[in-house]
């Protein structure tokens, strides 16, 4: 599972189970512990999106050797089955990282837990990491949209060369996407072979555009949420990165200070050292004048 906590946090189980890095889930005022719960409650919503990501591709690359319009509507029905999931899902998780955003927003009020405090670190980039997860999840699925369309025009061309036996014109592609309108492009086909060898052709392509029309639909009605998700990810980045921009100039100026508190101690040393020296210095010297003076030798030798 691709868990969103694994390259950052270890959510410990009970015993003695340590956090990496060593940030505790719960010491003092500085509790994390329901925070994480939430954020797995995210994670686990987002591996349902995962899976509905691949049953969609999964009935798409199907849908690509079905040639029966039956068979071709059960496809359609298990892909928008699939993307109705990924609304519901998406909404619930959306729903959940703003109340976490919430949550982030009164911890910060906090003693202690203000912008630039470890904890409140902590707590936007983890944030911020489920926001991007998500946006790129949602864009997968944008992906899948165009990727339907796209393959859905080269069925349409194979078909038409299939039962022609002509290539049809970029025009006439574009129209029958566009309108729906098969019949008149196979009429010389129909007067030729019968209209019941043609009817299932027809109708196969008929269930394939209403496929492709409805679930395009239902990926783009995601789309809201991907910008939304964009917005905040755009706005919270910006800001932790300001954030951390700020303690990053704060640990510079700390270092600074730090160096330069240092050399003032060691000029202080070197101050002392020298005032010891001069000190001795006079002290010989003193003692010198005072022994010319006095002559002490002098007086003993006279007595």
């Amino acid at each position: 599972m691709n868990d969103l906590l694994k390259d950052s946090f270890v959510i410990p189980r009970g015993g003695d189970t340590e956090l990496e890095p060593a940030i505790p889930l719960c010491s003092g005022e500085l509790c994390l512990e329901g925070f994480f719960l939430k954020v797995r409650e995210i994670d686990a919503e987002y591996e349902k999106l995962q899976k509905l990501l691949k049953q969609l591709q999964d009935a798409h690359e199907e849908s690509k050797a079905v040639t029966k319009a039956e068979v071709m509507k059960g496809i359609k029905q298990r892909m928008e089955k699939a993307v109705d999931e990924v609304r519901k899902t998406g909404l619930v998780m959306k729903a959940k990282i703003e109340a976490i955003d919430k949550d982030n927003l009164c911890d910060k009020r906090k003693a202690g837990r203000g912008e630039g405090t470890a904890i409140y670190r902590t707590r936007a980039a983890t944030t911020l990491a489920l926001k991007k997860k998500f946006k790129e999840k949602m864009s997968e699925f944008q992906a899948v949209r165009l990727n339907i369309h796209q393959e859905y025009r080269e069925v349409v061309e194979r078909r038409i060369f299939t039962v022609t036996g002509t290539r049809a014109d970029e025009e006439t592609i574009d129209n029958l996407i566009e309108t729906g309108d098969s019949e008149h492009i196979f009429q010389k086909a129909i007067q030729e072979q019968g209209r019941g060898q043609i009817l299932d052709t027809l109708a196969e392509i008929q269930e394939r555009r209403d496929t492709v029309r409805d679930v395009e639909k239902k990926i783009l009605e995601l789309n809201q949420i991907y910008v939304d998700l964009a917005v905040l990810v755009e706005a919270q980045g910006d800001m932790l990165d300001n954030i951390e921009s700020q303690v990053s100039k704060a640990v510079d100026h700390v270092q600074t200070g730090t160096t330069v508190l240092q050399k003032a101690k060691q000029r202080q040393r070197n101050s002392r050292k020298w005032m010891c020296i001069a000190v001795f210095i006079l002290l010989v010297l003193i003692i010198t004048v005072l022994a010319s003076v006095l002559k002490p030798w002098t007086s003993s030798g006279g007595a």
